[in-house]
């Protein structure tokens, strides 16, 4: 940071200070310098804190969860510093600016701008470690779930190994990594679920030990704060096939200690790993022990398996109703609803007796339901006549909407095997959507199309001959296959220019279109006599050639050469090209202090008149003495 705030400053702020300026400018000189390191400075600082999270302004969930990851107390000290820092800095500034204007001295200005910048380089310094603790909190929080602490939640929770991340993996479209050991866990993963058209979150936690709420880790501490402040349905898993390497009343001691956790929120016991074992072939002791925990704490046990997939979809649906039903009520009890429900009525008339009246029908609806309404008459489709012999694309002459109306009408289809007619189209074959499917044979099938019109023109014509009895001669038909030739021979240059997407060559750079000969040609079709066009041209095309051709061939002819060619017309208000090429040059030399103040930037100061004395006395070099 020090590297960066230190070359802006040179880059941003003018360089070239001199003695011979007056005092006032180079206070200003030396104060500018100060206070644009000092903002940079508070800009950058002012961005870090900006940037990273108050503690005490985000959800408690995520405020409880980096104190378990951070330390709040190293979080907010850090942050502490970098405050205290860009105020120092702020303030050092401010003192030297007031020191710089009273500096009687060019060397004077300049010690105080040095102890400035030094001082403000030496206090960031020392927020080194301060910011290297923030940009590895910025690098964890990057890499954070989002997690919605509002939405609907289903929260995985239990001991290590027991098939939390097997059984999300397979609820959920997330990837979680499965390993046959404990803590393979070691934050908090979410994935994504639907249910009755709405998305549910689902969050896999670590795994939780049975020991005192002091003794656990931060990996542990992850699942705590989770299941303290999220509301969520919680879904405690076990192994009853004891797999996980714990046993089942040490599984049902940590549901025990972590239940008031669950205070107001709904619990399901999922039982997985039932491929392995279920509850008929547990032992007898374990089997009793599991009866009277539910016994005694009325929560519903559910069986799953995530190797066969069976009960994954009952806990899902059991669960996500649970929590909805939860919701619905918690907002039925709201101010808002009481007051929408005391708006609204609900009539319900009294029965004046103790007759039941059924829905009925009105005979004559009946009947006239029963009646088929007659076929309206269509008109009959129109035969199509086809020129010159059965065309690739035709409809069957036998087909008639009036008989075939209510039948399927792939059995008219004609393809090139019969067994393909009742096939049914996908919309996504071999990775591809069938809508976007090129054919690779259009191009065969537009050329055979374009073979069938031309011989219909052709039948055409033979038959307007006949009619008519106007008979063309040879001259006249080889003339109708050359305009023919020439219409298809556009088409296709059309359809490659189409086909290629390319953008067409200006004219001026299409050396095939800018030829004498082409030129020539044009000038023959329109009549007209070429010869001293043609002349002119080629006169022209060889002068600019041979000029072209010296100058590259001669490194001498340069700009001077370029600069001396002046194309003299009557009537510009000069005599002769001499005059005109001494007007050119005074105007460029008119231009040339102008040119060089267009290329100076914001920071250049260069003085031309004064010169540089420690580069034009003391020793005699071998140069020349115009210096003296």
């Amino acid at each position: 940071m020090i590297d960066i705030v230190l070359s802006r400053t040179n880059r941003k702020t003018p360089t070239v200070i001199h003695k011979g300026y007056a005092i006032s400018r180079i206070r200003q000189f030396y104060m500018r310098k100060v206070k644009y390191t000092q903002q940079t400075i508070h800009d950058k600082l002012s961005k870090i804190l900006e940037d990273f999270p108050i503690l005490d302004e985000i959800h408690p969930f995520y405020e409880d969860l980096m104190n378990v990851l951070y330390n709040r107390d190293h979080y907010k000290l850090a942050l502490g510093q970098i405050n205290h820092c860009r105020h120092y800095i702020d303030g050092l500034a401010k003192d030297y600016t007031r020191l710089l204007k009273y500096g009687d001295s060019l060397y004077r200005c300049k010690q105080l701008k040095r102890a400035a910048l030094g001082r403000m380089c030496t206090m960031m310094k020392k927020q080194a470690p301060n910011l290297a603790y923030l940009e590895q909190v910025r690098q964890h929080l990057s890499r954070l779930p989002s997690i919605d602490p509002n939405t609907r939640t289903l929260l995985l929770c239990g001991y290590p190994n027991v098939g939390k991340s097997s059984f999300m993996n397979t609820m959920t479209r997330a990837d979680v990594d499965v390993q046959p050991y404990a803590f393979t866990t070691k934050s908090l993963f979410v994935g994504h679920t639907d249910y009755q058209y709405t998305r549910w979150q689902v969050i896999d936690t670590p795994g939780i030990l049975d020991h005192p709420l002091e003794d656990r880790n931060t990996i542990e501490m992850q699942s705590i704060t989770a299941l303290a402040h999220l509301r969520a349905a919680i879904l405690f898993m076990i192994d009853l096939s004891e797999q996980c390497g714990f046993s089942l009343t040490q599984q049902l001691s940590l549901l025990r200690s972590i239940k008031p956790l669950f205070a107001n929120k709904p619990l399901l016991l999922v039982a997985n790993k039932i491929d392995v074992m279920t509850v008929e072939q547990m032992p007898e002791e374990n089997r009793r022990m599991l009866e009277e925990f539910l016994a005694e704490t009325k929560i519903p046990l559910l069986c799953t398996s995530t190797v066969t997939q069976d009960g994954i979809s009952e806990v899902k649906d059991k669960a996500c109703a649970q929590l909805l039903a939860q919701r619905v009520e918690m907002k039925m009890r709201t101010k808002q609803v009481s007051g929408m429900v005391n708006r609204l009525h609900v009539a319900t008339p009294r029965p004046r007796d103790n007759k039941t009246r059924d829905a009925t029908i009105p005979d004559g609806v009946m009947e006239r339901r029963a009646q088929k309404p007659e076929p309206m008459e269509e008109e009959k489709p129109q035969a199509v006549i086809t020129i010159g012999g059965p065309s690739a694309f035709e409809v069957d002459p036998d087909w008639n909407p009036q008989i075939h109306d209510s039948e399927d009408l792939r059995e008219f289809y004609r393809l090139a095997k019969e067994e393909w007619k009742f096939d049914k189209i996908p919309e996504i074959m071999d990775g591809m959507n069938i809508a976007d499917y090129i054919d690779p044979d259009i191009e065969t099938l537009l050329d055979r199309l374009e073979q069938e019109e031309l011989e219909q023109l052709e039948l055409l014509e033979q038959e307007v001959d006949g009619e008519d009895g106007i008979e063309l001669t040879e001259e006249e038909r080889a003339l109708l296959k050359e305009v023919q030739e020439a219409k298809t021979r556009i088409i296709q240059d059309s359809r490659l220019k189409q086909k290629l997407n390319s953008a067409p060559m200006p004219r001026k750079h299409n050396a095939a279109k800018s030829t004498v000969k082409d030129f020539e040609r044009h000038l023959n079709d329109l009549g007209m006599e070429p010869g001293k066009a043609v002349e002119r041209a080629r006169s022209k095309s060889k002068s600019r050639g041979r000029s072209s051709s010296r100058r590259a061939s001669d490194p001498s002819v340069g700009s001077k050469r370029r600069r001396d060619d002046v194309d003299f017309s009557p009537g510009e208000g000069l005599k002769n090209a001499k005059q005109k090429k001494f007007a050119k040059e005074l105007e460029r030399k008119s231009q040339k202090s102008r040119n060089r103040d267009g290329r100076t930037g914001e920071s250049d100061r260069h003085v031309y008149i004064k010169k540089n004395k420690h580069l034009l006395c003391g020793k005699m070099g071998t140069g020349t003495r115009s210096s003296r």
